[in-house]
């Protein structure tokens, strides 16, 4: 690559540059392969880079960039913004998501604290615990094998779907659920399926027909049944508040000497945008069965 040059404007090769800007030249290949910081002329001949004196400040900017752990191709995405109020903008919006991604990270760091620490019956102990009886209900429903970190993303979109193609099925009968079929996280990937309960079967059928097998798309009957469960707030539906919810339901089950009858689930019951932190938005549930006495 070779660009156009003031012949009066010094030019450094990649050692006199790597020393100035303190990169190593391995590190300088690195960034002009990956359009970070390309040579200012590159000579046909032998293949030498050189560098203009001036690039030495966008030069140290990648390498400020990357103390922050900030992922190469972020950092393109601020070296090509422009001017400096765009580039900071986006350098904001990278450190909103890394202020994020640790403070998830301290509250998972504080819960398994709290378990290693044997202190969870008293995490258990902020959540209350009831039965509850449910009728059948017919749900349209989306399933799909997916990680923990893009659940949140997916309830939201299937859930909408679902309630988008209520209309056409009589209409929203009861709360929206997801149903975790086999463990959803970092790991592995359920599958989960995301349920809306709707007034006409036949016209649910149908429905369900037209679309055939797109996005996992089914109807089927929920069967009456039991649930212990208890309510969480929109805060505590974030991961792992609502880890230490499901556990607390379990820890109760055994207690009063409830079965698992069905894999668990999560109910949501409220305008979820709607919402604050504080507001009771879903309930974490069990189908439970009552414990077979055992031949004496």
């Amino acid at each position: 690559m070779t660009e156009n040059v003031d012949v009066d404007e010094e030019l450094l090769s990649i050692g006199a540059f790597a020393a100035r800007s303190r990169l190593s030249a391995k590190a300088l290949r690195l960034y002009d392969r990956l359009g970070l910081l390309a040579p200012a002329r590159v000579d046909a001949d032998t293949g030498y880079r050189y560098y203009r004196t001036g690039q030495v400040e966008q030069d140290r900017l990648v390498a400020l960039l990357r103390q922050l752990d900030m992922p190469l191709a972020r950092i393109a995405e601020v070296v090509d913004a422009g001017d400096g109020a765009a580039r900071a903008r986006r350098l904001d919006a990278y450190w909103a998501d890394v202020e994020a991604r640790h403070a998830s990270q301290r509250t998972l760091a504080d819960y398994l604290r709290g378990r290693l620490s044997g202190r969870s019956l008293e995490m258990y102990g902020k959540f209350t615990v009831e039965t509850v009886d449910v009728p059948e209900q017919v749900v349209i429903t989306e399933s799909r094998h997916i990680l923990a970190d893009e659940l949140p993303a997916w309830i939201g979109a299937s859930l909408g779907r679902l309630e988008e193609g209520a209309r056409a099925c009589g209409g929203v009968a009861g709360s929206p659920f997801v149903v975790y079929h086999s463990e959803v996280s970092v790991e592995s990937d359920g599958p989960a399926e995301a349920c809306v309960p709707v007034a006409d079967g036949a016209a649910a059928r149908a429905w369900a027909a037209e679309r055939g097998r797109a996005r996992g798309t089914a109807v089927r009957v929920e069967p009456a049944m039991r649930l212990a469960r208890t309510r969480i707030t929109k805060a505590q539906v974030a991961h792992p508040q609502i880890l230490a919810a499901f556990e607390a339901v379990e820890a109760w089950m055994r207690e009063q000497g409830l079965t698992y009858a069905g894999p668990c689930r999560e109910i949501y019951f409220a305008d979820w945008d709607a919402a604050g932190p504080q507001d009771p938005v879903c309930d974490v549930a069990f189908p439970v069965a009552e414990a077979r006495a055992t031949a004496g």
